[in-house]
């Protein structure tokens, strides 16, 4: 397991990454540092094309909720800033409208530097309200991704997708947001939404953020549509572990680009004719 130590030079580093001005793998670090570089390196960088990540927090025994639908403190407070330096480093973040109305999220960036991402809701059917936290203007993006006619206020983006057997497909909505200029992209919830995606071969990586809580009962993290029902057919990604302080991080990649992003910038094969001049050591 890899500790993480997040410090300013780090984070001031990892955001050079992100405006391609700087590689995450050069450097005099010590190694809680290197660890942060690894970790967010591969989000941050744009030079590998496209990125679908998705992140979930549970409890010990794989609940995202009590009972009662409480889900507010089931990451740690490490786990929540990690959540936010996340979403500082994509492009939009995008969650069901079950999550949206429960939760209601903001989904801006508090708890670390960096730009708000675009906001996106999949809401087939128009169900969240014009007032909804998630769509207060400040300056970030907004976009709602439905199948209805349901009119929005003005600066949010509707983005009119079809549903196929009452759903509107991942692959659908994935090539819309790219074809919207939002090519980094992180499934932040809830469960139903990051599965399908999951379940589509559409995630670059997927992260587990657990947290030392037994719930008992509630909401599992994650229950796709279609279970395999043998082991030997099972997902096994190339996962690598994280202490985040108060959560323990598994970090999974599921594309051979994820796998490539970890590779330091300076040694990566194919890295050369795609990176941008501007990557300095």
């Amino acid at each position: 397991m890899h500790s993480v130590n997040v410090t300013p030079a780090v984070w001031e580093r990892i955001l050079a990454v992100r405006a391609g001005q700087a590689c995450p793998c050069c450097g005099d670090w010590s190694a809680e540092e290197k660890s942060a570089l690894a970790l967010y390196g591969p989000l941050a960088r744009r030079d590998l094309g496209p990125v679908t990540a998705a992140q979930i927090g549970q409890s010990l025994d794989g609940r995202v909720a009590t009972v009662s639908g409480d889900a507010r403190d089931v990451s740690g407070p490490d786990g929540l800033a990690h959540l936010h330096r996340m979403r500082a480093l994509v492009d939009g973040v995008v969650i069901g409208v079950g999550t949206a109305l429960h939760d209601g999220s903001r989904l801006t960036v508090r708890l670390c530097s960096g730009p708000n991402p675009a906001r996106i809701v999949i809401d087939p059917k128009g169900r969240l309200p014009d007032d909804a936290p998630v769509l207060r203007a400040d300056g970030a993006r907004r976009v709602v991704i439905q199948a209805c006619d349901r009119l929005r206020p003005t600066g949010v983006e509707i983005i009119r997708l079809p549903l196929k057997r009452g759903v509107i497909r991942p692959q659908d909505i994935l090539d819309a947001l790219h074809d919207a200029g939002l090519s980094s992209l992180l499934i932040e919830g809830g469960g139903i939404t990051i599965a399908g995606f999951l379940e589509a071969g559409l995630l670059t990586r997927l992260q587990v953020a657990v947290a030392p809580l037994l719930i008992g009962a509630g909401p599992a993290a994650l229950t796709t549509a279609s279970p395999s029902l043998k082991l030997a057919d099972c997902i096994r990604p190339d996962t690598r572990v994280f202490s985040l302080g108060s959560d323990v991080l598994f970090d999974c990649g599921l594309s051979p680009t994820a796998a490539e992003a970890t590779l330091p910038v300076h040694d990566t094969p194919l890295a050369a004719p795609r990176r941008a001049a501007s990557y300095l050591s």
